[in-house]
This record gives C-alpha cells, sequence and structure tokens, in this order.
C-alpha cells in the first residue's frame, strides 16, 4: 500500500514540476519595444466600486507610462467611499483622465463584468487595457505589453502581477496562482491552439483587441459569471480567436488582499467556476492533494521504509517543492509561503470545497456589497 502511494505521490508530483519548469521557458517578460515614430494607442480601463484606498496608486501609475499614447477611463460603480472625490481631483488635473458612472446593474449580471462592458463601449483607442483598481503600473508595461501583442499575434493577452502580501495567510494561498497557472497549462500547446480548452487567463490584467473583444461578445458573453480570468480567454477562443499569457512579474504590482479572511472570500468568490467546479473539483482534489500533500505526509515514514520507497517519497517531495522554489525566484514570491506549500495547496482546497458547498446550497460569497449577478448587500455607511 504505501509502495502504491509513493508511486502515485512521485507521479502526481513530477509531471506538474517537469511542467512548470518547461513553461518557465516560455513565459517571458515582453522585452521593451524599440522606439516608434507612432506612438501605440491605448485605453486603459479601470472599473472601481470603493477604491478609494487603491485609485490615486492606479492612476498615477498609468499616467506616468512611457512611450504610448493613452486614456484612462474611470468607471465608478456606485461607490459609497471617497473614489469619485479622488479621480475627479486627478482629472481635474490630466485630461486624459476620465471618469464615468455606471448604469444600473442589469439583472443577470455580475458587477465586474457589467462595469468592463460599459467601459469598452466608452472605450476611444484600437487596444483596451482592462486593469482592476488595485494594481499598480510600472512606467514601461503598456508600452511592453502593446509590443507584445504585436509580435504574438494575440487578441486577447494577460498577466500575472508580482502579488505584494503581508500577511501568512496570504503568503500560504496567493503565490499559487503561477503554481496552478504553470504547473497544469501546456503554454506551448495553448499557443499553437484556439482550443476553448486552453483558455487561461489572469483577471486583474488584460489586454484586448477592439475588434476581437466585440466578435467574441466581450464581457457580455460572462455577463453572469465571476471568473473573467477562464471566461473571457474562453469567449475569444470559441470565436477563434488566439488568447495568450506574458509574464507581468516586472511590469505590475498588485495587493490583492489584507488578511487570510479576504484571502479566502476572494479566493472563493469565483471558485466554483474554476477548480471548485462540480465537474472539476474531484480530479483537482487527487492531483494536487495526492502530488502536493501526499508527499509530505509520508516523509516522515521514510526510516522505517524499504530504500526503493523511501527515495521515491523524497524525490516525490523535492518535485513538490521544485516549482514553488522556482517561483520564490522568478516571480519574487515569499519563502515562507513556498516552504508551507502543502499546508497552502491543503486550505486552497479547503476553499475549494467550501465554495461548491455555497453553491450547492444556493448561496454565494458576498463581494463589494452583491452577494451575486443580480442581488445586492443593503447599502451601508462608506
Amino acid at each position: 500500500m504505501i509502495t502504491a502511494l509513493a508511486i502515485t505521490a512521485l507521479v502526481l508530483a513530477g509531471g506538474p514540476a517537469a511542467l512548470f519548469v518547461l513553461n518557465l521557458l516560455r513565459y517571458r517578460t515582453p522585452p521593451a519595444p524599440p522606439a516608434a515614430a507612432v506612438l501605440p494607442s491605448l485605453s486603459v480601463l479601470v472599473p472601481a466600486r470603493d477604491e478609494e484606498a487603491n485609485i490615486e496608486a492606479i492612476l498615477g501609475s498609468v499616467l506616468a507610462s512611457e512611450g504610448v499614447e493613452l486614456e484612462v477611463v474611470v468607471l465608478d460603480d456606485h461607490s459609497q467611499d471617497h473614489t469619485v472625490d479622488i479621480v475627479q481631483r486627478i482629472a481635474a488635473a490630466d485630461p486624459r483622465v476620465r471618469l464615468e458612472r455606471a448604469p444600473p446593474l442589469p439583472p443577470g449580471w455580475n458587477g465586474k463584468q457589467h462595469a468592463c462592458w460599459v467601459l469598452a463601449g466608452l472605450a476611444r483607442h484600437e487596444l483596451l487595457v482592462f486593469v482592476d483598481a488595485d494594481v499598480v503600473l510600472e512606467p514601461t508595461a503598456l508600452a511592453r505589453m502593446a509590443g507584445f501583442m504585436e509580435r504574438s499575434g494575440a487578441a486577447l493577452a494577460s498577466g500575472a502581477p508580482r502579488q505584494r502580501t503581508t500577511t501568512l495567510g496570504e503568503r500560504l494561498i496567493v503565490p499559487l496562482i503561477h503554481f496552478v497557472l504553470l504547473s497544469f497549462l501546456p503554454l506551448g500547446r495553448m499557443r499553437r491552439s484556439t482550443h476553448p480548452a486552453y483558455a487561461s487567463g489572469i483577471g486583474q490584467l488584460f489586454i484586448a483587441r477592439r475588434d476581437a473583444y466585440q466578435r467574441a461578445g466581450g464581457h457580455a458573453a460572462i455577463r453572469g459569471s465571476r471568473h473573467d480570468g477562464i471566461g473571457l480567454p474562453r469567449t475569444f477562443r470559441i470565436a477563434g480567436s488566439p488568447t495568450d499569457l506574458f509574464d507581468a512579474t516586472q511590469l505590475a504590482t498588485c495587493h490583492m488582499y489584507g488578511s487570510f479572511g479576504d484571502v479566502w472570500r476572494g479566493f472563493a468568490k469565483n471558485a466554483d467556476e474554476g477548480m471548485g467546479a462540480p465537474a472539476a473539483i474531484v480530479p483537482f482534489t487527487l492531483l494536487l492533494g495526492l502530488g502536493q500533500v501526499l508527499p509530505f505526509l509520508l516523509l516522515p515514514l521514510t526510516p522505517w521504509l524499504p530504500p526503493g520507497v523511501s527515495l521515491m517519497v523524497i524525490l516525490a517531495v523535492g518535485a513538490a517543492w521544485t516549482p514553488r522554489l522556482l517561483a520564490v525566484w522568478r516571480f519574487e514570491q515569499p519563502l515562507v509561503g513556498a516552504l508551507m506549500h502543502p499546508l497552502g495547496v491543503a486550505l486552497l482546497l479547503a476553499i475549494q470545497w467550501y465554495a461548491l458547498a455555497l453553491r450547492l446550497s444556493g448561496n454565494r460569497v458576498a463581494w463589494k456589497g452583491r452577494l451575486d449577478k443580480s442581488q445586492t448587500l443593503p447599502e451601508g455607511p462608506s
């Protein structure tokens, strides 16, 4: 029995580790573009709902961009704090910033998807950059992203910013974004195909060609979804348009959550459309549980196991740790999260099952005052 478990752990840890290493060679930061006579033009689109803590930083970083012509459109989505006041002050000093107000949320729409759809209709340029308000861009980020679109031929692309984490709960779970993305998605096959099965993206930072966005139906095609990271690339691929990924570690920084409770709710709000979907949760639980947690459970038994079995367990532990330690170096992730990898994976799986249990009971995680795509919580004081 132990021998079978050791073999299973080694296979299920080794496969993702090998793919992660291979994907690192393909998941690259867009290089700085050469000087151009005509600068690329972009519309930077920022949905904002109660973002007074973040909105000034994101706008300041966008306005400091180099090598592009741009406009910044902020859509206030019925904020109850000082978001509008801050944007109005910045817009008064820089005509590139435009504040718009979101219409009432229609039935059947998720708030973010509706905001992004409205923003796309307000944009003036052919390259659309959808960026969350908690992201801060580097000065060359937009020029590099525009260059990536030109070289790759993609109709939609996204990248994971460097994730800033401050609490242990964040450091355990947030860095798993890169681990899951690069350990289970074959980037080479993704780039050779437009099959929807290879749809993947990072909802924090998207860049799209306007014509392809409109053909695919844009965010309207995923109006009821909370998971644009998968949903938006899938709609493009269904329409026959290629999508791609780039490394945004040196292009942008994001601080998504401030506590373990925020991490739990944030990852749970759309888990039932990804790993926590009914058809996916059992396979992912087996893949991650047996490949990333089981080796560490078997490790204390190695002094009493036959040498060959002990070696397989040790190799499985090394394979499970390899992607996380490489990610510490490549993506500037915290070492403590990598060292506590099995605990982080166990917590991630717990979030997926929690989200599925909520879904099966007819409930969803409330996010920014909205219970789900058509319900809202009573408005409270800001």
